[in-house]
């Protein structure tokens, strides 16, 4: 039950949208910050977006700043990423984490070490 669950992804044209769902445990979202990585073929996973435990504190990477938006819905235990204005190298799979601090809003956010629980993936692609 700590292991979120990602669904959502597919294929979609450049400039079009797409929105990311991550169900985790109640516990999860009221205790631990969570976030949003993707991994491309052959290339190192990569940080895109976060969220504090609290939901105060949003951030993202500079690739997607505009384009994404990081929420979440504390009555469905689900986290979001809306996706628009999607390009080519947006093409990854996308992982829900979660956070390895409780309570925690800080600047461990970014590199994949920083969280502890992953979901199993879903596929983005986006033709040219």
């Amino acid at each position: 039950q700590v292991q979120p669950v990602e669904s959502g992804g597919g294929l979609v044209q450049a400039g079009g949208s797409l929105r990311l769902s991550c169900a985790a445990s109640g516990r999860t979202f009221s205790t631990y910050g969570m976030g949003w990585f993707r991994q491309a073929p052959g290339l190192e996973r990569e940080f895109v977006s976060a969220i504090s435990w609290s939901g105060r504190r949003l951030y993202y990477a500079d690739s997607v700043k505009g384009r994404f938006t990081i929420s979440r819905d504390t009555n469905k235990n689900t986290m979001y990423l809306q996706m628009n204005s999607l390009k080519p190298e947006d093409t990854a799979v996308y992982y829900c984490a979660v956070n390895r601090r409780q309570y925690y809003s800080g600047s461990y956010y970014k590199s994949p070490d920083d969280y502890g629980y992953w979901g199993q993936g879903t596929q983005v692609t986006v033709s040219s």
